[in-house]
């Protein structure tokens, strides 16, 4: 019985945080391992573009986020790795798709509303990117997506795109499904909030031990409560009920013991990682080897499937 397909990616926008660890990184690892899937991991550039107009920053960012992947152990063996840049049939299916999407169904998409609501002018590119994403994830006949439950909408543009083109031109998608792990709480940073880059709250995944300390004793706190939330809500993703039970009973009110409490777990969970982050940075000829490599399979996944798309809509 063949593997199902499964892809995710992250765009190449800054440094992952532990939220995009615990989020969805975890998860892929969990995906490679138990060998149910063919998992193809994609670094996603071309969407970033929305958001990083500078060539030294994108090439640098899209450089570390492979020893990003590499260094929370996906391994290239198992998984493929690549760059979405690297596969031009991305951008060329994405528009066949635009052909056959109206303006008022992209106006639904959560980023337009947001944007328009903040009356942030919008870029084509914005507006657009559910029909490249949606693109991403048919071009590899993927069976499973991977998402947290803010991000299904994505795999229900993909799904939607998916039966228009089959309704139109024959039956040429099979229709993704979300893979919502419920367990995975929206995981908060040091302000509360959902911890994400564009809100400045993070705890970056790889810090040093300074950024560490930094980036709790930031950690807002309601000196209201014998507990603070915020603190217990990061720190509960590294010990088990019961050791936070029992540390957060013995140390009610005391603020200063509990945040230097999670420092030392952070530390002790981040520093190997870092570590072998330091490590694989060394190996630049590795790395580059890695990409083409997954380039390679990922065109050849790519390429074939367009050739059966540009044949349903008779352009071959």
């Amino acid at each position: 019985m063949s593997k199902k397909i499964l892809l995710s990616g992250i765009k190449p926008t800054g440094r992952p945080h532990i939220g995009n660890y615990f989020g969805a990184m975890k998860q892929w690892l969990e995906f490679q391992t138990v060998g149910q899937y063919d998992c193809h991991f994609m670094i996603a550039d071309y969407h970033a573009l929305n958001f990083i107009q500078n060539s030294d920053e994108m090439r640098r960012n899209s450089l570390e986020l492979i020893i990003d992947y590499l260094a929370i152990g996906i391994d290239p063996k198992r998984s493929v790795l690549f760059k979405q840049s690297d596969v031009s049939a991305h951008t060329e299916l994405a528009w066949i798709f635009d052909t056959i999407t109206t303006m008022p169904y992209l106006m639904r998409a959560h980023a337009f509303k947001d944007a328009e609501a903040k009356d942030k002018e919008i870029s084509a590119g914005t507006f657009n990117y559910p029909i490249l994403m949606a693109a991403d994830i048919l071009l590899y006949n993927t069976d499973t997506v991977p998402v947290g439950q803010d991000q299904k909408q994505h795999i229900e543009y993909a799904r939607d795109t998916a039966q228009k083109f089959n309704n139109t031109f024959g039956e040429t998608f099979k229709l993704p499904e979300a893979l919502i792990i419920k367990e995975v709480a929206i995981i908060p940073g040091t302000d509360g909030q959902k911890m994400s880059k564009s809100h400045g709250n993070t705890i970056p995944l790889f810090s040093s031990r300074d950024e560490i300390v930094k980036a709790v004793m930031s950690i807002v706190t309601d000196s209201s409560g014998d507990i603070p939330m915020n603190v217990y809500n990061i720190h509960k993703l590294f010990r088990s009920e019961t050791e936070m039970k029992t540390l957060y009973d013995n140390n009610k009110g005391k603020y200063k013991i509990l945040k230097e409490a999670l420092i030392e777990d952070l530390d002790l969970f981040i520093k190997p990682l870092r570590e072998r982050r330091e490590e694989i940075a060394k190996d630049t000829d590795t790395i580059k080897k890695i990409l083409d490599d997954g380039a390679n399979k990922a065109r050849s996944i790519a390429d074939k499937k367009l050739s059966e798309i540009k044949t349903a809509i008779g352009v071959i």
